[in-house]
């Protein structure tokens, strides 16, 4: 798993961080039960505070995400994918209305967005 850190994101850098771990886990890219980096480690291969990554793990344990072994490190929980992946639709039908409201008030068509969807899929 590797995060990315955007400096041109709206979202804080710590949300960046638990975005990014839910999208894994829901991708299956980290399985239940499997190490995450120390909250030092992350930090330093961030170059971020470690308050910052801290504060990251904090929430994902508090969402029950991950879990805490005392001198050992986090590790991901068993996890409900279906449930998170259905959050996770719902943010992005969320953000998908919001992006066609600025495509309608720009005077562009809903064949406009669906080729520009379709090029984009097809450039991943």
């Amino acid at each position: 798993m590797k995060i990315l850190i955007s400096n041109t994101s709206n979202l804080a850098i710590y949300e960046q961080i638990i975005r990014q771990i839910k999208d894994a886990v829901i991708a299956k890219e980290i399985q239940e039960g499997e190490p995450l980096p120390s909250i030092r480690s992350l930090a330093k291969d961030l170059q971020i505070s470690v308050i910052t990554t801290k504060r990251a793990y904090e929430e994902l344990e508090k969402e029950g995400l991950i879990y805490s072994v005392a001198g050992k490190g986090f590790y991901v929980a068993k996890q409900n994918t279906n449930m998170l992946k259905e959050k996770k639709i719902q943010t992005l039908e969320e953000e998908l209305g919001k992006l066609a409201l600025e495509w309608k008030r720009a005077g562009l068509t809903k064949e406009d967005m669906t080729d520009y969807i379709e090029v984009l899929f097809e450039e991943l």
